[in-house]
Parts: structure tokens; C-alpha cells; sequence
């Protein structure tokens, strides 16, 4: 495994014990909570346009939780109601997308994406669902990237660095490596997490994150 190298501040410096086991969870209900009153309204308005355009205005994906405990991923739709369909067509007509494909369970040019589906994640509002999965204590604010079952094989000896932790919203991944697909690098910054985490680590991220949604990428 190599080496990855961030611009994680250096003053950003493990730190475990009552905060992991206890802070952690209380930052998450907190800051869930504050969050609670103004994301409520833009989910339901969402929702509502999303409906209109045809189809459930939720999605709900099984992923991989701690301790190997799997769980319904909330988020707002932005794929077509075919998108299964779609998807194995369009890999199997283009060798190059299949191959994009297998690197990270991304395309760059997804044909499942529906045009108000591409504004909901060039902003990222298509993840604001999972304020649920936090309250429940199914995720985290910040934490590993949420993967599904077949994925855990990409971790191999890795495997148990990311069942050790509960998937986050945002994390090292969505902040330092969300623009290279490779998946060796998503397994290493999982595994730094887990052993760098600490509070002002998590509310960089967070800030991070905020700043990543005002400027968005799209990916």
C-alpha cells in the first residue's frame, strides 16, 4: 500500500480516548440537531421537485456499517427509475466505462443521472437524507465513505480499519481524494482516519466540507 500524503494541517494530531468513544457521538447529535431546522425545509422542497419529475423522491442503498452491520443509505434521487438497467447497458457497450467503472464505482459521465439529479450532486444536497442516518447512529458527520458489500473486497487486509468505524458523511476521502477515483488511495485515507481522528480533526473536515459544497465540483 502507498503512502498517501495529504495537507492535513500539522497541528492535526491523533487524539482518541473520551472523544472517540463518547465526544464523537455527542458532536454528531449536536451539530445533527442545530442542522435539523433549516435542512428539514430544503429535504421536503427537494423531495417535492424531484416527485414531479417522476419517481420516488428517496433512495435508500444498502451499505456497510460498523462492525459489518449493513443499513439503508438515505438520499435524495438523482438517478433515473431504470438506473439499474441503464447502467449495466452502458457498461457493456463501452469497454472504457466498464473499466472506469471497476476502478471506483464511478462514471465521470453516469447516463443514469437525470438533469435535476446532476444539480443536486454538483451541490451535494442529494446527501442531506443522511442526517437520518446520523440520528439514528447508523453514520457519522465524518467517517470512512459509506461502501457496499462488494466493495469490502477492495480492502482486503484493510477490511477491518473501515468496520472498526461508522461511515461518514464527509471524511478524509470526500475532502482530499474525491477527485482521484483510485481505490487504493480511498483505502489508505480510511485507515489514517482511523488512526488520526480526533475533535479538531473532525471540525476541519466539517468546515472543509462546507467550503467543498460553496464551491462545488460536481464529482
Amino acid at each position: 500500500m502507498t503512502q498517501v500524503t495529504t495537507d492535513l494541517p500539522l497541528t492535526l494530531r491523533p487524539g482518541r480516548g473520551l472523544y472517540t468513544g463518547f465526544g464523537k457521538r455527542c458532536l454528531d447529535l449536536g451539530l445533527a440537531v442545530l442542522l435539523l431546522p433549516l435542512l428539514v425545509p430544503v429535504i421536503a422542497l427537494l423531495w417535492l421537485a424531484i416527485r414531479c419529475d417522476g419517481g420516488p423522491g428517496f433512495f435508500a442503498h444498502r451499505r456497510i456499517g460498523r462492525h459489518g452491520r449493513s443499513f439503508p443509505c438515505w438520499k435524495l434521487r438523482t438517478m433515473a427509475p431504470d438506473a439499474d438497467a441503464q447502467l449495466a447497458q452502458a457498461l457493456a457497450d463501452d469497454p472504457l466505462a466498464a473499466r472506469e467503472w471497476a476502478r471506483g464505482f464511478k462514471l465521470r459521465r453516469d447516463p443514469r443521472v437525470t438533469r435535476l439529479g446532476r444539480h443536486l450532486r454538483r451541490l451535494s444536497l442529494d446527501e442531506l437524507p443522511q442526517i437520518w442516518n446520523v440520528l439514528r447512529g447508523e453514520m457519522s458527520l465524518v467517517g470512512p465513505r459509506p461502501i457496499t458489500a462488494g466493495e469490502l473486497a477492495y480492502y482486503a487486509d484493510d477490511r477491518l480499519s473501515y468496520l472498526a468505524q461508522k461511515p461518514g458523511v464527509t471524511g478524509l476521502w470526500q475532502v482530499e481524494g474525491r477527485l482521484d477515483g483510485c481505490y487504493r488511495k480511498r483505502v489508505a485515507l480510511d485507515r489514517r482516519y482511523r488512526t488520526e481522528q480526533s475533535l479538531p480533526l473532525d471540525l476541519w473536515l466539517i468546515w472543509r466540507t462546507a467550503g467543498l459544497v460553496l464551491a462545488p465540483t460536481g464529482r
